[in-house]
């Protein structure tokens, strides 16, 4: 049994998968949403009963999140038996390939945790608190960023004085275990040539991203330095003017952990629309609210561009992906970006689209449209049982 666990600013996402001889079968999974609110659920589905469940819980930090799902997993048949547990890294730095968690992994992340407040200090607490459970048992750690890796350094760098590259702070881009598992799809879908094509890979959620690949690796992406950079999100600004960072803390006195919170917090769709960071609320009130309509066409508007650059990046597009919550279920979104693009040769077929299917373009399309639904917690999975079969053979050669 592997155990997954996904953590982010404010929810953990959770998988149990069971490890056959050629493939992982998912058990169960769910999520906590809205720590450190009072509105504290965990919510989830299992092999047995597809529909979801709710309990609500008291979760003001993620260290008490953490507690309550594992009082609430160890009552779960199967727990007993997990062997290891994979944990999403959204920062890795330096680190290109997932790895055993170790003392001293731990302190390094605990040293950049700077370069991601919202989502390193939460992650590293879950994995303090499992070791504090259950000190034996191996925790693997997959890093968002390795799947950017591959970007040439004219897409790393930032154009600030040189010395700042050195120190880490570089362009590096997030999304990266939903890319990889998005790339495996594809290859199977579409074949292994088909997927070393010039592909666009739309990474649409509550936190979003794009991606450029070619030749099955990624060339460009949208988020940089940190998941606050690129598109407009539910409550992150996406690409910010640096002068808004000097004006608003010259003339509002905005202290460096306001301005955090402002931008990754109070901005993107919910600071547009001043009702909801959620895509399906917008889409309800945008006949009626101007803001909310604004909010949805700045998403729309500022995603299109993004695609546009990346053609130009790409030298031509064979294939776009659609994922995440909003690129997999909102064919109004899907329509409105693609709206016209039809010159890159993105023709969509619109009854096709509102059906959601798997294949959204026209049959004269020269891109085909696809829309994916992405699994990081599988992809997780998947690298922890690498990781455990390295460990096997590297103990087997010294045992031997």
């Amino acid at each position: 049994m592997i155990l997954v666990i996904n953590g982010g600013s404010s929810s953990i996402k959770f998988a149990l998968f069971k490890q056959g001889s050629s493939s992982l079968n998912q058990l169960l999974r769910g999520e906590i949403e809205n720590i450190g609110t009072k509105k504290a659920t965990l919510n989830f589905t299992d092999e047995f009963d597809p529909q979801k469940n709710g309990l609500m819980i008291e979760a003001a930090t993620h260290d008490q999140a953490a507690n309550c799902l594992i009082d609430w997993l160890e009552k779960q048949e199967g727990f007993d038996s997990v062997t290891a547990i994979g944990h999403r890294i959204v920062h890795g730095m330096k680190h290109t390939e997932p790895e055993l968690i170790t003392d001293d992994l731990l302190m390094e992340l605990k040293k950049i945790s700077a370069f991601d407040p919202d989502h390193l200090p939460g992650e590293i607490t879950l994995i303090e608190v499992f070791k504090k459970h259950y000190p034996l048992l191996k925790q693997i750690a997959c890093f968002d960023t390795s799947f950017h890796t591959s970007m040439p350094v004219v897409a790393k760098l930032l154009s600030i004085p040189r010395k700042y590259y050195t120190k880490g702070i570089r362009r590096y881009g997030f999304h990266g275990l939903s890319y990889a598992y998005l790339m495996e799809e594809l290859k199977q879908l579409e074949g292994k040539e088909a997927a070393k094509g010039k592909i666009v890979l739309a990474h649409l959620g509550n936190g979003a991203s794009v991606a450029a690949v070619k030749d099955g690796k990624s060339i460009d992406t949208s988020m940089g330095f940190t998941p606050t950079s690129g598109l407009p999100m539910g409550t992150r600004t996406g690409d910010l003017d640096p002068g808004v960072a000097w004006y608003l803390m010259q003339e509002e006195n905005l202290t460096p952990t306001k301005f955090n919170q402002l931008i990754n917090h109070e901005s993107g769709l919910l600071g547009i629309s001043e009702t909801s960071a959620d895509m399906r609320d917008l889409a309800k009130i945008e006949d009626i609210d101007d803001r909310a309509k604004e909010a949805i066409e700045l998403f729309c508007y500022q995603t299109k561009k993004w695609f546009g650059s990346f053609v130009a990046a790409l030298g031509g597009l064979d294939v776009l992906v659609f994922s995440g919550g909003i690129g997999q279920h909102s064919p109004e979104v899907r329509s409105k970006i693609c709206d016209g693009l039809e010159f890159l040769g993105i023709e969509l077929d619109e009854i096709k689209n509102m059906n959601n299917e798997d294949i959204i373009s026209t049959e004269t399309s020269k891109v085909k449209v696809r829309v994916i639904e992405t699994n990081e917690e599988l992809m997780i999975a998947k690298l922890v049982c690498g990781v455990l079969n390295n460990l096997i053979k590297s103990e087997s050669i010294i045992v031997g």
